[in-house]
């Protein structure tokens, strides 16, 4: 077999294209194959229609970066061809062996996105000897044709979050697919209108298939949920985290304010507990648990607020909407009696929240999935050291947690 067939072969390479000649290029140590392409006459397929269209011109020669023949990079060289349309015009035709605007061939790219499924960027370019901006230009291609790819199927609960970008406040938008642990959609900033672009992405059936949509207690969010979505308020369900984690909020402010006027007394009994008032009673251990039975049993205010932060989650043990808003509403009546000024407000907040509150009751869902998506969305971000830029970040959160197919 001549060169020329095996490299025909090992690209695929087909009528009307073929291999000119193959070049073994030594130079300093560092080898490289060359591939030259050339093809027969024929007619081309207009890129936008598919019409038959002559031959125009051709291009100017370019390269396309192969998978390595052993040690040695190898090198793909061709004049693209143009045709003429009739309706479109003259246009550059498509490659069998690339994608319009790709520097590699597809399955090199291919080979590349399993890397980066699995490596960081730093690793996988210093295998594969690419660029930062290299990476990122496979991975922005991936992720479009993920997107591409992605059919417009129904996802019954979704959950709405942020994440923050670098510090100063600069944050995300992400709404998740919760069934699937998926990012659908990702944003700049988190603006009403941030969230307002991720309606316009669904279809008449996949909005109406929408059953339920986690979120936090924020406002633009809910106000865009409402413009776009029907019977948005009866869909709309607060996450019991982020409710747990007001609640936690205000007793560690019971807790700082007390154990400062404990101190200036002499008494110690607060120091040091910060994390067993905030800690969930399922999780301590069972001495732990017997060691802060007298603290929680105390007189102090600190105890006071606990009681009222764990009794106040029972509200989603309830099977029945009715019956847990009667238990709010007695909750509601010791927090407003309580005479602890956090525990005060964070009831009122709560009161006027209460109806997307108890939506839990009838769809029982929260945004855990996407606080592991977050999770693996700061893992990611650690490994890679950073981004550069907000729209690399976000190529890079569709890529890893967005699970489209992204394979040329």
């Amino acid at each position: 077999m001549q060169d020329r067939q095996l490299y025909e072969e090992i690209l695929g390479i087909r009528s009307p294209w073929y291999v000119e000649r193959v070049e073994l290029q030594l130079d300093k140590g560092k080898g490289a194959v060359r591939v030259y392409l050339d093809h027969h006459d024929q007619l081309w397929p207009c890129p936008e229609c598919g019409q038959q269209c002559g031959l125009y011109d051709h291009q100017p020669e370019r390269q396309w970066r192969h998978l390595d023949t052993c040690q040695y990079q190898t090198i793909l060289h061709a004049s693209p061809p143009r045709t003429n349309c009739s309706e479109h015009g003259i246009k550059t035709v498509r490659l069998p062996w690339s994608e319009p605007g790709s520097r590699f061939t597809a399955l090199f790219e291919r080979l590349a996105i399993d890397w980066l499924k699995v490596a960081s960027q730093k690793a996988v370019g210093e295998q594969l000897h690419l660029s930062w901006d290299e990476i990122h230009g496979i991975m922005e291609r991936a992720v479009e044709r993920g997107l591409k790819k992605r059919k417009a199927e129904v996802v019954k609960h979704i959950g709405i979050d942020e994440k923050a970008f670098r510090k100063g406040h600069r944050y995300l938008t992400l709404v998740n697919d919760l069934e699937r642990s998926r990012v659908l959609y990702v944003a700049e900033d988190r603006k009403q209108s941030s969230l307002d672009g991720f309606w316009p992405t669904l279809t008449e059936d996949q909005r109406a298939g929408i059953q339920a949509i986690a979120m936090d207690m924020w406002d633009p969010y809910m106000a865009s949920t409402k413009e776009h979505l029907k019977d948005a308020d009866s869909k709309i369900v607060f996450d019991k985290f982020h409710i747990a984690k007001h609640l936690s909020e205000a007793v560690d402010q019971v807790r700082r304010q007390e154990n400062k006027e404990l101190r200036s007394e002499g008494d110690d009994r607060l120091v040091g507990t910060k994390y067993q008032w905030l800690r969930h009673p399922a999780n301590f251990a069972a001495d732990a648990w017997r060691k802060f039975t007298s603290l929680r049993q105390s007189a102090l205010k600190t105890a006071r607020a606990w009681a009222l932060k764990e009794t106040a989650m029972t509200v989603f043990s309830y099977s029945y909407t009715g019956a847990a808003r009667s238990f709010f509403q007695r909750w509601y009546g010791w927090a407003s009696r309580c005479r602890l000024k956090p525990m005060i407000e964070v009831g009122r907040m709560l009161k006027r929240r209460i109806e997307n509150i108890l939506t839990f009751i009838k769809h029982r869902i929260t945004n855990a999935a996407s606080e592991s998506l977050n999770a693996k969305i700061q893992w990611m971000k650690y490994t890679a050291r950073g981004f550069r830029n907000q729209k690399n970040f976000i190529n890079a959160i569709y890529f890893h947690c967005g699970g489209p197919d992204l394979a040329p």
